[in-house]
């Protein structure tokens, strides 16, 4: 039986909280399903994949990688949380087994200072993600360092998403002190569904209006953005995308790590994959958008694919 759970969890704004099961695992054939195999699972055991269903790059990756586990013989759990900090105390704790979309380099670095020595790295599958602030492509802003002293056009304010997201500490400790806008700007925190609403209505609007994005992410192409340009690095470097586990996952599961670390991934294959997953299929129909995704992508790969 191909198993769906949701963890929901009390976490004070910058800071880790304790992983809170919400409810018990039940059956979901549309959210875990398991892209078209014959396997519902098996006999190897049962592995779960944690993820924030808001940030797309690891809800599609949950999916892919559930899909090519059950191939493998493994019954999989995916377990939705809200923010970070949870899911890595949950992946130190071994409440969650695997992470498909940690961002060890940069963004999550805060976390595998405080969680290294109970996490195990099974190497990563994507190696130009980003952190960025963007604005509509309309604008005639082109860096970050344009925003210095215009801070009226946007109402001082920059649109943030989760409060607890390695995106929004590396904006208020970083790119607002190294740029002199932390006293000219706050920065508005909610959602990434939040966010994206703002930035819909100002498009349409053609108002003025500045975000926090990152690459990968399928609305970098479906909204009129542009990437500012960051001369003094405060957004940090390109970092990997890395599927991490608790200790002892390799052990315990060698053949899903033998699996997870020949899957790479380029810049069209995962924009492909999201857009699939995110957009043309969307929520419930995850299954079948990693169906298709192999059907177009299948043959470039070597791992499971298809049974």
């Amino acid at each position: 039986m191909k198993k769906f759970r949701h963890i929901t969890a009390a976490v004070a704004l910058g800071a880790v909280a304790s992983l809170a099961l919400a409810g018990c695992a039940t059956g979901n054939d549309t959210a875990g399903g398991n892209g078209g195999g014959d396997s519902e699972g098996g006999d190897k055991g049962t592995i779960t994949l944690g993820f924030i269903p808001s940030w797309t790059d690891g809800l599609s990756m949950a999916y892919l990688v559930q899909d090519q586990l059950e191939k493998l013989g493994y019954t999989v759990e995916l377990e939705t949380l809200t923010e970070a900090g949870p899911l890595y105390t949950g992946l130190a704790q071994g409440d969650v087994d695997m992470f498909p979309s940690a961002w060890p380099e940069v963004t999550h670095a805060e976390y595998m200072e405080t969680y290294g020595d109970d996490l195990e790295d099974l190497g990563a599958y994507y190696d130009n993600a980003k952190l960025t602030i963007a604005v509509p492509s309309y604008m005639d802003i082109d860096s970050i360092e344009d925003l210095k002293g215009q801070a009226a056009r946007f109402d001082g304010k920059i649109i943030g998403i989760e409060p607890g997201a390695g995106l929004t500490g590396v904006t208020q400790d970083s790119m607002m002190p190294e740029y002199g806008l932390d006293g000219e700007y706050t920065l508005e925190t909610s959602s990434t569904s939040g966010m994206l609403t703002v930035l819909g209505e100002a498009i349409d609007n053609e108002e003025d209006l500045v975000v926090t994005l990152w690459k990968p992410f399928w609305a970098n192409s479906k909204y009129d953005v542009k990437e500012l340009e960051d001369p003094l690095g405060a957004m940090g470097e390109a970092e990997t995308l890395n599927f991490m586990a608790h200790k002892g996952f390799a052990e315990e599961f060698p053949e899903a790590a033998e699996l997870v670390e020949q899957i790479k991934l380029d810049d069209d294959q995962y924009g492909s994959l999201e857009d699939l997953v995110v957009n043309e299929f969307g929520e419930g129909q995850e299954a079948e958008a990693v169906d298709k995704w192999l059907e177009e992508n299948g043959d470039q790969f070597d791992w499971v694919v298809k049974d």
